[in-house]
This record gives structure tokens, C-alpha cells and sequence, in this order.
């Protein structure tokens, strides 16, 4: 069978429908430069360790405290700066995708 015959795999019917959608809506797909790969790279390590670095504080808080409501408030305010820190390394990825640098 040729390459063009052979049977496709439902996820790739569905890629070639979002693809042709993508295309109809005049959504233009830009493939990333070595730099943008770089940059991507970079802003990950970067918050990598941004959220390691909290993690560390907080369990080190925790460990510090006995009191439930400590450790409630704790938790929140640990979940919170991890949101925060997923949200900005999303964006900033975004806009090296989006080619806005």
C-alpha cells in the first residue's frame, strides 16, 4: 500500500479534522525556531526551580508549626504560589509560541 492508502488511526483523522478546522477559522500554524525551543527551555528551568525553591520553604514552614490552622493556612498559601508560578510560566510560553517575544 502507498503511504497515501494506507488506513489512519482515528487520532490521526481527528488531527487532519482539527487541522482543517484550525484552517477554516484562518488559524496559522507556526512551527518554533531553534531559538524560540531555547527560550521555551529556558523558561522552564527557570520556574522549575521557582517552584522547587517554594516547595522547600513551605515544607520547611510546615515542619516549623504543629497547629492545624497554621498548617491549613500554610497549604492555601502554597497552592496559591504554585497557581501563580504555573500561570506566569504558561503565559510567558505562550507568548514565545504566539512569536510575541
Amino acid at each position: 500500500m502507498a503511504d497515501d492508502t494506507r488506513l489512519k488511526s482515528s487520532f490521526e483523522l481527528a488531527m487532519e479534522r482539527l487541522r482543517q478546522k484550525d484552517a477554516d477559522a484562518g488559524v496559522v500554524q507556526r512551527s518554533l525556531t531553534e531559538a524560540d525551543k531555547a527560550a521555551i527551555a529556558e523558561i522552564r528551568n527557570f520556574y522549575e526551580a521557582k517552584l522547587a525553591e517554594h516547595q522547600v520553604l513551605h515544607q520547611s514552614r510546615q515542619a516549623q508549626t504543629s497547629d492545624p490552622a497554621s498548617r491549613d493556612a500554610l497549604d492555601a498559601e502554597w497552592r496559591s504560589d504554585r497557581e501563580r508560578l504555573t500561570t506566569e510560566r504558561d503565559r510567558k510560553i505562550e507568548k514565545v509560541r504566539s512569536g510575541q517575544q
